[in-house]
């Protein structure tokens, strides 16, 4: 192929990834085929990039091309996901001066502490969840209600103002990825698989979720412990927890970390902060509703589990009936007990092995859980970038799966979708942890081939 061929070939990729994000963010997710079709064309782009930038990278040009897809998705109104709405409600209420968690939102519309506004009535209807209290940590709602003071009873401003804050975390992402990767000598195109990625744009900008900003957070705080600023590391690691908990199940690999295992700053500062921001939970009765939403959405909802399915089944079989209640706790001890052992087991000694460690972490916690909506990826996938690890990248595009669920009214989970999706997943856990010679101790990063060295021993 000749090099002006080539050029010509990735600019027109490229402005059909543009486009194509474009009217995939404006397909409803309830129109399934147009949003695969849309959903692979970007994805097969994204592999050319990464395929003609093996021998000519241009981190402009890939950083140009990723904010642009950003911005193309970020000029409509979220078509599948109405999380959006609970936020600026939350922000809402935080503005005039009201609790988020004391009341569920279909009681405030019943009984306002205050004059119900138009706005607040449409961020209502637009809602999902009106009859659960707030999930989201203090850390979270301090953003909702930012955004609230700026960008005052507007929803599309409102969403813009969300998608502000998204951005820059985005672009803070891109910038650790890349020092990172340079750091360890890995191969720059690597950041392709995250900034390119159309399941990265459309969670994150798109969708307006905020586990983008949670791998900002994390990989801050690798970027941090790579410099032996200890303090700095558990900072950051506070605040990823803060904006969502999920975080806190990388406890067990920092604490058998070895380099911070005795960095007092470390545990000092993540406690402080981390302890500081939900000790706002405890002024009045805030925790109590906060955690019985916790404990209600972890023991009644499922939705594109993969091995909770398998023992659903057979919990049917056994018993006659669904036993979720059950069967989450058994699978959140397994969890804990897996990631437990594993991280004693393993013991990392540097920050890449750290980091492995972590995408295991995150790939234990989402294979046995009841509920894993796509966007819970994002973490997982932003750290295997720079392990080099395949699963959370098939995981990214086999996610598109499950928006099939949503093309017909029950919601039913199609189970040849499933299988489709979790057939990608277990491909990449064999090729990143069973494939023949490839060899592990989670530990050693192999400077001239770009790689980690990796073995299960």
């Amino acid at each position: 192929m000749s090099p002006i061929f080539q050029k010509s070939l990735k600019i027109l990729v490229s402005g059909l990834m543009l486009l194509s994000s474009h009217f995939l963010a404006a397909t409803p997710r309830e129109d399934f085929l147009t949003t695969f079709l849309l959903f692979s064309g970007i994805f097969l782009g994204m592999i050319s990039i990464n395929y003609w930038s093996k021998n000519s990278f241009s981190w402009k040009y890939v950083f140009l091309l990723g904010l642009g897809m950003r911005i193309s998705v970020g000029m409509l109104v979220p078509n599948w996901s109405e999380d959006y709405a609970r936020f600026l409600w939350d922000g809402k209420l935080l503005e005039l001066g009201e609790n988020p968690y004391s009341k569920t939102p279909g009681k405030w519309v019943e009984n306002p502490a205050s004059p119900i506004s138009d706005y607040q009535l449409g961020l209502f209807d637009d809602m999902n969840s009106p009859d659960y209290y707030s999930v989201y940590p203090p850390l979270n709602q301090g953003a909702f209600w930012l955004v609230s003071e700026v960008f005052v009873d507007s929803q599309t401003l409102g969403v813009l103002g969300l998608r502000i804050l998204l951005l820059f975390g985005e672009l803070g992402v891109f910038f650790l990825l890349f020092r990172l990767l340079d750091r360890w000598n890995r191969t720059s195109t690597y950041m392709i698989w995250y900034w390119l990625n159309p399941f990265v744009v459309m969670e994150t900008i798109g969708n307006v979720h905020f586990e983008g900003l949670v791998l900002f957070f994390l990989l801050a705080s690798v970027f941090a412990l790579s410099h032996s600023k200890f303090g700095l590391s558990g900072g950051f690691w506070a605040m990823a927890a803060g904006l969502k908990l999920l975080p806190l199940i990388l406890f067990p690999a920092f604490f058998f970390f070895r380099e911070i295992t005795k960095k007092m700053s470390f545990w000092i500062v993540f406690g402080v902060i981390f302890g500081g921001s939900m000790g706002i939970l405890f002024l009045g009765e805030s925790y109590l509703k906060f955690f019985e939403s916790l404990r209600l959405y972890s023991g009644k909802f499922e939705f594109n589990a993969s091995l909770y399915y398998i023992f659903r089944e057979v919990g049917f079989w056994i018993q006659g009936y669904n036993m979720i209640r059950d069967l989450t706790q058994v699978l959140s001890l397994l969890t804990v007990v897996l990631i437990l052992f594993l991280c004693w087991k393993r013991r990392p000694i540097q920050v890449a092995g750290l980091v492995d460690l972590m995408v295991m972490v995150y790939l234990i916690y989402l294979i046995l859980q009841p509920v894993v909506h796509p966007w819970y990826l994002l973490p997982g996938l932003g750290l295997s970038v720079l392990a080099g690890r395949k699963t959370f990248l098939l995981w990214s595009f086999g996610a598109i799966f499950s928006y099939q669920a949503y093309g017909n009214p029950e919601n039913w989970e199609n189970p040849l979708f499933l299988l489709l999706e979790y057939g990608l997943v277990f491909l990449g856990i064999w090729l990143d942890y069973f494939q023949p010679k490839r060899n592990s101790n989670f530990e050693t990063i192999n400077h001239e081939k770009g790689t980690f060295i990796n073995s299960l021993q």
